[in-house]
């Protein structure tokens, strides 16, 4: 079939969906992960425990076992005593490793106790400090032997629904705990920065309220509609898709979860975004709606947080790492936008925002560090006129999202090889 103009009516309606799809439960009665379970952050009890109330899981820790099990290690434990002593076992933030979803498989037997700590992205010096910590405070209970295992989690949509893009091979939530911050422009410049190293990539706008991409990338271009699904535009090599090209230029978005769930679904299950070797997601600043739904209906490789230098917004950036830690989405890596200026005539460096903020707290968290942006007069300037700075990626503006871009792609590549890794600590 041909193309046809989406009209202005169809621009009006064919977001307005009124289906509320509920999400599924996280509920079970069950402790040993299965890996069905493990997909959807359930847990299952091993069948030799007698339970006198239902059980919940370590995550929410309600309604636990209290029947010990018959063993013949050096000191017989409840699970509650081993939950007790891993929730003494923090982060660098100060969370234990229970409430924070990374204690799997916890297993109470006449072997001894066992457990996986699964981390959302590849263990760093943090994680394996976190892993020494808690064999050791469940050593001082008395139990003996002790066996951890160490795990990444490889993304997965919680729906266990049929894949909607199953010719993107890698999906990159770009996002922040504020706004302002220049995530979208970052987003943007990746996007170009990865094209023009030969991958194909799409950029999806899902900050439904206040979407920017098409200004970023120029917008010449509007979505056609080909056998009953949308045909996105194509910028500097790029698939994108937004939700600017179906609303009048002052419209305001006014929708609650179930609508920005069924969008989100839209924007990746109606649109052809065909083979792509990167979809990166320019998500709204904060932890909201459409960040859990998007990590509820597809399975992403990763995110990559941005942040300024300043200690206020690390601290919100830390919020947004948290969500995705507890979605068990691995963190690909911390950007530092607005790093520093240099003074295009006498080349003085003035740290107008401080610099190295976003370093050290990746460095303490962890997570890896995939660079850092000046701020430019030029990066605003070709923002405002829909060409990014990383088409030139000659000049010193344009250089560092293509160092982000290469950092990114080893990142990927580490995860996709590890992902499946199990190391045994005994």
């Amino acid at each position: 079939m041909g193309k046809a103009k989406i009209t202005v009516k169809s621009r009006l309606t064919l977001f307005l969906i009124i289906a509320f799809t509920p999400f599924p439960s996280r509920q079970t009665t069950r402790m040993v992960v299965t890996d069905f379970a493990r997909r959807n952050h359930n847990y299952c009890m091993p069948a030799c425990l007698e339970f006198d109330k239902p059980a919940s899981g370590p995550e929410n820790g309600n309604g636990r076992g209290r029947s010990v099990v018959p063993n013949t290690m050096s000191k017989e434990v409840h699970l509650d005593d081993v939950l007790r002593g891993l929730k003494k076992v923090r982060d660098g933030a100060g969370r234990d490793i229970v409430a924070l979803g990374y204690v799997k498989d916890l297993e109470v037997a006449s072997a001894g106790v066992s457990f996986t700590l699964q981390f959302p992205s590849l263990p760093g010096p943090a994680e394996q400090r976190l892993v020494g910590e808690a064999k050791r405070a469940v050593e001082a209970l008395g139990v003996l032997p002790v066996q951890v295992r160490v795990a990444t989690a490889a993304a997965a949509p919680m729906s266990g629904g049929p894949r909607l893009i199953p010719q993107v091979k890698h999906t990159v939530a770009v996002a922040s705990g504020k706004g302002g911050v220049g995530k979208s422009t970052v987003a943007a410049n990746l996007a170009v920065a990865l094209e023009r190293r030969g991958a194909k990539v799409g950029l999806m706008d899902t900050d439904v309220y206040g979407p920017s991409v098409p200004m970023l990338m120029g917008g010449s271009e509007s979505p056609q509609v080909v056998e009953g699904k949308i045909e996105p535009p194509v910028e500097f090599g790029i698939k994108i898709i937004s939700m600017a090209y179906f609303l009048p230029k002052d419209e305001a978005v006014i929708w609650r979860g179930p609508m920005l769930h069924k969008t989100i679904q839209q924007f990746l299950g109606e649109v052809r975004w065909g083979e792509l070797d990167y979809l990166i997601m320019d998500l709204p600043p904060g932890t909201g709606d459409i960040q859990l739904s998007l990590s509820q209906t597809i399975p992403l490789t990763g995110a990559v947080i941005v942040s300024t230098p300043q200690d206020l917004a690390l601290t919100v950036a830390a919020k947004a790492i948290a969500m995705f830690r507890k979605l068990n989405v691995p963190i690909l890596g911390v950007v530092e936008n607005m790093s520093y200026y240099l003074c295009p005539k006498c080349g003085h460096r003035e740290d107008i925002f401080g610099h190295g903020g976003a370093r050290e707290a990746a460095k303490k968290m962890g997570l890896p560090f995939l660079g850092e942006i000046p701020l430019d007069a030029n990066i605003r300037a070709t923002s405002d006129g829909g060409r990014p700075v990383a088409l030139d990626g000659a000049t010193a503006y344009g250089q560092p999202f293509y160092r982000i871009a290469d950092a990114l792609t080893a990142e990927i590549q580490a995860v996709g090889a590890e992902a499946k890794q199990e190391i045994r600590i005994e």
